[in-house]
């Protein structure tokens, strides 16, 4: 483990990050134990890094450490719903108002995550458009081109795709309507209608929140 060792907290990183991605595609989904001895065998690492790892996926919100289970990705609740849309308008909507909107190859990215939205969403994989929902939105915060904001939404959509998954049926979620909205927020950035994009955007958010907590509620009344 010599080489690891020199390269320190880089080990970490790239683990925290693919772990995730994980999250975020939807591979690890509420309620997954993360064994150390595994996924420092997977990983091809110490236990101690492995354990460095799971703290910081702790401090994110992304898992949690039960008694006599170890630990665990993390079920959402609806206060968590809230917190994570202050975070999203906070960044969303900042960018929007704020960022330079002709930014050719972001927008090029967006319209990449649509399009392949509508390829999933044509075979029914309901958690794959969830997936470039997240990757959409994540390149609306890219446009204030901050390294730091972008990491930080990571975790936020991390913890989104907790959320979609508390909906046993996350075709309730990941409805078509969805993407046309986003496809009609890609389509003004385009054009610099800056004023009409952050309109819609916020409409988009704020019906958003609404029915991901119905998604929490509905899960709790199923596991009732």
């Amino acid at each position: 483990m010599a080489s690891e060792k020199a390269r320190g907290q880089s080990v970490a990183d790239r683990i925290s990050h693919q772990l995730r991605e994980h999250i975020i595609s939807g591979k690890l989904p509420p309620g997954t134990a993360l064994i150390e001895m595994d996924l420092a065998a997977e990983y091809d690492t110490s236990r101690n890094s492995l354990r460095e790892v799971l703290h910081q996926l702790g401090r994110e919100g992304l898992v949690t450490f039960v008694r006599h289970k170890g630990v665990v990705v993390r079920t959402l609740n609806r206060q968590d719903v809230r917190d994570l849309y202050v975070a999203r308008r906070t960044l969303e909507l900042h960018a929007l108002n704020t960022a330079e909107l002709a930014q050719p190859a972001l927008l090029e990215k967006m319209q990449t995550a649509i399009r392949a939205a509508e390829r999933e969403l044509d075979k029914e994989n309901w958690q794959a458009v969830g997936t470039h929902s997240l990757r959409f939105h994540q390149h609306i915060v890219a446009l204030q081109k901050s390294a730091l904001l972008d990491e930080f939404f990571r975790t936020i959509s991390a913890q989104l795709r907790l959320v979609f998954a508390a909906d046993p049926d996350e075709k309730r979620v990941q409805t078509p309507d969805w993407i046309q909205r986003e496809y009609q927020i890609y389509d003004l950035l385009t054009q610099n209608r800056r004023s009409e994009a952050v309109t819609t955007l916020a409409r988009y958010l704020d019906d958003s929140e609404r029915m991901l907590v119905e998604a929490i509620k509905r899960g709790h009344r199923d596991a009732a």
